[in-house]
């Protein structure tokens, strides 16, 4: 019975949408049989979708709040747009692309075999959590309105804010993307429960600084 049931998991592909459903069994699946490319595709098409939408949902009337001049507020929202879907396009690759190789890193310190190839899938496949919060997000922002860069699902987006901090990075998307790498380091990357945790909490950390740093360089220049 035990051999039936490793030889399914062998044979079985991971999944997007088990993600959401079921994580645990993919990240078994991931571990004995990454897969790249595919998923790498779709999150980087949905990613740009997302974008998208977010810059849709941009319009002059934004920028002229933040300080730019009127007659140079089209011109911006333009260059901006284009700059976002760009940015939507290339996010998941570096992300996918950096992070795998950090966690190699800190996996071999601990005395781990998990492959490159094994992160960079889990890695992947992780990253559709964040994709559908920037879609979510994109769609409710050009429903509704208001600071494109301050995420509604985030705290920041609860309590009405409409500046940049560490409270646009305690989202809900974040917090549940912070979850999965745990779980994920510890199935795929074989890392113990205490440095798989560790690990998440401290990337999650330095996001949540790095919003607060973008936030305070905001409120210096207005």
């Amino acid at each position: 019975m035990e051999t039936q049931t490793e030889t399914k998991i062998v044979h079985a592909k991971p999944s997007l949408l088990g993600m959401y459903t079921s994580p645990g069994d993919q990240f078994e699946r991931i571990r004995v049989n990454p897969r790249i490319w595919m998923p790498l595709a779709i999150v980087t098409i949905l990613s740009v979708i997302g974008s998208a939408l977010i810059a849709m949902g941009m319009d002059a009337s934004f920028f002229i709040e933040m300080g730019t001049p009127k007659d140079q507020a089209e011109t911006v929202v333009g260059f901006t747009k284009i700059v976002t879907v760009i940015t939507g396009f290339l996010t998941p690759i570096f992300t996918v692309l950096i992070s795998s190789a950090i966690y190699l890193a800190i996996a071999k310190i601990a005395g781990s075999e998990v492959k490159f190839k094994q992160l960079f899938s889990m890695n992947s496949h992780i990253m559709i959590i964040s994709i559908t919060g920037l879609i979510l997000n994109g769609i409710v922002n050009l429903a509704i309105g208001g600071n494109p860069e301050v995420l509604v699902t985030s705290l920041a987006g609860l309590l009405n804010q409409e500046k940049t901090g560490a409270l646009s990075a305690i989202e809900l998307f974040s917090i549940w993307n912070l979850i999965l790498v745990a779980i994920g380091l510890q199935k795929v990357g074989r890392l113990s429960k205490g440095l798989s945790w560790t690990v998440a909490i401290i990337f999650f950390l330095i996001s949540v600084g790095f919003s607060a740093l973008n936030g305070l360089i905001s409120s210096v220049q207005l």
